[in-house]
């Protein structure tokens, strides 16, 4: 299947497979996954579909900015219509007690499959998250984010979506 050509390729390029055990044994403390699902383009009554995701971090990587801290995020979708849509980029990380907001910039791959024509192949997503902590190790949150070529291609329709978010750090 094509998707899982893209997803094995992603994933070989962008995860380190050069780790000792330590460091893999020290990675696996400080990673967090987030699965989610929602509505791919829920403004467009025509070319709406469901969607699920996923997004890895890894906050070894975060630095302490003036934006404040900023971590690299790396994720792909698939909707029901076959669209997929594979990225990486940052994200910022705001705590006020137990609620997060979590605005986030990736770049990334689109391919339509059956579903939307977003009119290039290199679109961006922008999000905004809130999040709440459920435990140490987990949270329940809201995102919605807005895909769009920046006028690269000869159209730009742009997609809007919202997702409901499981997070898990390990």
């Amino acid at each position: 299947m094509y998707y899982k050509k893209i997803l094995i390729i992603f994933l070989l390029i962008f995860y380190p497979s050069y780790l000792n055990a330590e460091d893999i044994k020290n990675n696996i403390q400080n990673n967090e996954v987030n699965v989610y699902t929602g509505m791919f383009d829920f403004s467009d009554d025509g070319k709406k579909s469901t969607l699920l995701g996923f997004q890895h971090q890894n906050e070894n990587l975060n630095r302490d900015t003036f934006l404040g801290n900023l971590s690299p995020v790396t994720g792909a979708l698939i909707t029901a219509d076959n669209a997929a849509y594979v990225y990486t980029g940052v994200q910022a990380q705001y705590k006020i007690g137990s609620l997060n907001f979590t605005p986030s910039f990736t770049p990334g791959l689109y391919h339509e499959g059956d579903g939307k024509d977003l009119g290039h192949v290199l679109e961006f997503k922008s999000e905004l998250q809130f999040s709440l902590d459920l435990n140490n190790n987990s949270l329940i949150g809201f995102s919605y984010n807005h895909i769009s070529n920046a006028s690269l291609g000869d159209k730009n329709p742009g997609a809007n979506s919202y997702m409901f978010n499981f997070f898990k750090s390990f």
